[in-house]
């Protein structure tokens, strides 16, 4: 699927209005979720200002990781969708930040294969079972398990509920207060459809795709597997 660049970024633009006008000029990161397209998906973002994307197979970063390993004009990688231990080898020594990190035994092989990596703890605060990410109340001990492995657990990542976007809101302001709690400053949390809302709850970080490339093929690549739950729309 061919992209227009000035297209990209004019859309970079509109999101980055959206994200001042919510009053997250200077502190919100834009992370660019390039999942389903190929790799011209990565390079219209760079050209368009954006040096973090995000994807959520590993496999299919692998891909992309390959196929740009020769530009000048790399991207920091960001894995953010429901990992599997198994696939962590594939990427390990080339992301730079880990966003759903929600148990110890992903933690332990993140830090098998990339000793010290950073990582948001993925909680669950909207409840619902196709979700990943730990129980509200278990987010201190996650966060001290990983701790323990060696890992730097900069912050926490949330997927918002699955309905309108002011219904994330309670949800957005848990994990903001948990991460003050906890002393953590980074918060990931707000997609496409509810970027205001997790901006003004204290958002570090927004993922969003769609606003930026529009939908997605209906035949994605070969290597990239369908898996609920999915945070970057």
């Amino acid at each position: 699927m061919a992209l227009d660049v000035n297209e990209v970024v004019r859309h970079v633009d509109a999101v980055r209005t959206r994200i001042e006008r919510a009053g997250g000029a200077g502190r919100v990161r834009l992370v660019a979720v390039t999942k389903g397209f190929g790799p011209e998906a990565a390079r219209a973002a760079l050209a368009a200002g954006v040096d973090d994307i995000g994807e959520s197979y590993l496999q299919e970063m692998q891909q992309k990781i390959d196929e740009l390993s020769g530009d000048r004009h790399q991207p920091r990688w960001h894995a953010i969708g429901r990992l599997q231990r198994n696939k962590v080898r594939l990427v390990a020594p080339r992301v730079h930040l880990w966003h759903s990190v929600d148990r110890r035994e992903l933690g332990a092989e993140i830090a098998r294969r990339q000793p010290g990596a950073a990582v948001l703890a993925q909680v669950n605060v909207s409840g619902e079972a196709q979700k990943g990410g730990c129980a509200p109340d278990s987010t201190a001990a996650l966060v001290d398990e990983l701790r323990g492995l060696g890992l730097e657990v900069r912050g926490l990542m949330t997927i918002g509920p699955t309905a309108e976007a002011e219904a994330a809101r309670p949800g957005f302001r848990r994990l903001a207060g948990l991460a003050r709690q906890l002393g953590l400053t980074e918060l990931s949390m707000g997609m496409s459809d509810d970027l205001e809302v997790a901006v003004e709850e204290g958002a570090t970080m927004v993922r969003i795709g769609r606003s930026l490339f529009g939908d997605r093929p209906a035949h994605p690549p070969r290597a990239r597997r369908a898996q609920p739950g999915d945070p970057g729309h």
